[in-house]
Formats: C-alpha cells, sequence, structure tokens
C-alpha cells in the first residue's frame, strides 16, 4: 500500500487501520509464544493458531480499510458496518489468545460451561461479521469506485469472501465431529482434528480439510483487486471492457474453486490426494475457465479489427 493509499485509507476508517497494527503486534507475541512456549495442542504449537488468525485479520482488516477509502463519498452504514466488523474480530482474537493462555482449545470447545460460553460467543461473533460485511459489500456495490476493472476486483473479491465465510458453515453442524463428548464441530472430515497436516497451514494430510475452501473464499478480498492491477499493468493492450469481462470470468472460475475445494474436503480427500471424480472436476473447470478467458480475448480483438473498417465504410 503506498503512503497516499494509506493517508486515504487511515481517513476512510481508523478503526480497521488501528486493528490491523494490534493484529501485527499480536502476530509478533504469538512468533514469540511458538519459539518460546513448548506445549503443543492439536497436534501443533499452541500459538500457531492465534499467529495465523492475527496475520489473516491484519490483512483483512487493511483491504477494507483501503476500499472504503475508494469510495467517492463517505457512507455513514459502511464505516458503522466496518467498526461492528472491528469489534466482532476483536472478540474473536480475544478468545482465541485467551484460550491459548488457558491451554484450552478454542474453536468447538465445550468442554465446561466457561469453554462453552466462549465458543458460543466466536459463533455469534462470526454471524454478526459475515451481517456486517454483508453490508459493506452492499454499500460498495451500489457506489461507483472509478476504473471499471477495479471495480468489478474489489466488488468480486468481497462477495466471493462472503462466499467463504458461509464455507465454514459444515465445521458447525451436527455431522461434525459425531459422539465426540465435549466437542461441537470440526474441520477435519473423515479423520479426528489435530492429525498429520500440511506445513504451517496445518491443512489435514490424511483426510479432508474444510479449512481449505474456508481460506481460498476469504482471501478472493486479496486476490481479486491485485488481480485487477495486474490485469492493468501486463494487458494494458486489451480495452478495459475487455479485462472486465476477464475479471468477471476470473471470479467466476475463483468462486467454483472454493465450492471444489469444499466439496472435496466434505468427501474426506486431503487436497494433495484427489480421486479421479475430484481430479476431472478440477480439470473441466480448468478448460472452461481457459476457453471463456479465450474467448473474451478473441471477441474483443475482433470487435477492435471491425472498427476501423465500420469507420471507413461510414465515411465512404
Amino acid at each position: 500500500m503506498t503512503s497516499l493509499a494509506w493517508r486515504r485509507a487511515t481517513r476512510a476508517h481508523r478503526p480497521l487501520v488501528v486493528f490491523a497494527g494490534l493484529m501485527g503486534i499480536a502476530a509478533v507475541v504469538a512468533v514469540i509464544g511458538i519459539v518460546a512456549d513448548p506445549r503443543v495442542l492439536t497436534g501443533v504449537p499452541i500459538w500457531l493458531k492465534p499467529f495465523k488468525f492475527a496475520v489473516s485479520f491484519g490483512a483483512y482488516s487493511l483491504t477494507l480499510a483501503w476500499m472504503l477509502s475508494l469510495l467517492p463519498r463517505r457512507s455513514r452504514l459502511a464505516e458503522r458496518a466496518a467498526t461492528v466488523i472491528v469489534a466482532m474480530a476483536a472478540i474473536e482474537m480475544v478468545v482465541i489468545i485467551g484460550q491459548v493462555v488457558r491451554g484450552q482449545t478454542s474453536h468447538y470447545n465445550q468442554t465446561t460451561p466457561l469453554n462453552a460460553a466462549l465458543w458460543q460467543a466466536m459463533g455469534t461473533a462470526i454471524m454478526v461479521l459475515f451481517a456486517a460485511q454483508f453490508v459493506v459489500t452492499v454499500v460498495l456495490a451500489r457506489r461507483p469506485l472509478g476504473d471499471r476493472v477495479a471495480t468489478y476486483g474489489i466488488r468480486l473479491g468481497l462477495g466471493l469472501s462472503l462466499l467463504g465465510l458461509a464455507a465454514a458453515i459444515p465445521m458447525v453442524l451436527p455431522s461434525a465431529a459425531p459422539g465426540t463428548p465435549g466437542i461441537a464441530g470440526a474441520h477435519s472430515v473423515g479423520v479426528p482434528d489435530g492429525g498429520p497436516g500440511l506445513p504451517l497451514v496445518g491443512w489435514s494430510t490424511v483426510g479432508g480439510d474444510l479449512r481449505i475452501g474456508h481460506f481460498v473464499g476469504l482471501h478472493a478480498l486479496q486476490v481479486m483487486p491485485l488481480l485487477a492491477l495486474l490485469l492493468g499493468r501486463f494487458a494494458s493492450r486489451l480495452d478495459s471492457a475487455v479485462r472486465a469481462r476477464l475479471m468477471l470470468v476470473a471470479g467466476a472460475a475463483y468462486g467454483a474453486l472454493t465450492v471444489l475445494l469444499t466439496w472435496q474436503a466434505l468427501r474426506g480427500q486431503p487436497l494433495l490426494r484427489p480421486d479421479a471424480l475430484t481430479v476431472a472436476a478440477f480439470g473441466v473447470l480448468a478448460v472452461m475457465t481457459v476457453a471463456a478467458a479465450t474467448g473474451v480475448v478473441r471477441a474483443g480483438s475482433a470487435a477492435r479489427a471491425a472498427a476501423p473498417r465500420a469507420h471507413l465504410g461510414g465515411t465512404a
């Protein structure tokens, strides 16, 4: 983020920027905890979860602040919704860090009345956060944001990140972790939580993991605007209408990818060990995406080639 963008984001919504700064501090504290605290919980260093959530919430907050700064005029509704987001994210982080200090898991934990109350508070907070982000999404979808391609990137990012939040719903359904006393959900499918996983992210390597689709969908918030920026920089020879259509193709493909990753996890398959049906589904998505993007570019080229002929025909 450039210094100008930083100043605009700070003016647009200071609570989001301040919260992002606090998450940076929390991430540093978590790294120290990973190194200095030997405790392990669900198979990983106990401070790894606060680190991941701090980094994720920090990026999320800065991105939302930047998006709000692009509005041609301030929206009180969006700003209030963003403040609600900050409050709900703060509740999540306080519970996560507090439970780490206590040596307890934060998610799905109903082993004691206190643990159950904290988990219910987290569940309520994330539902309110979803509703608040929906409000921000609607406001940004109804206001002009300048460049058409960037506007598509921002709106797609917000909408797809809501899909990513919704992808977490199966983690708390009654069918998750059935028969496990005191546990009200799970992110792994077909295997217990806490088994072998990929480095850093911890995604299961022996069963399905619902965190994958959740993660991919959430970070559309950053991926879609970044893609719009890259299209502007490296595909500037294409007119804005073509680049805007390419953004729509990318958004549809990204949403389908989020759904496919969640579907794969629900079938109990590790990310890196898909069966033939899963490989075929991802192959179809790849072929359709390439075909759609190629069609958009060719149609744009044909339209540009036809324009001079039409102009000459009109002046003959």
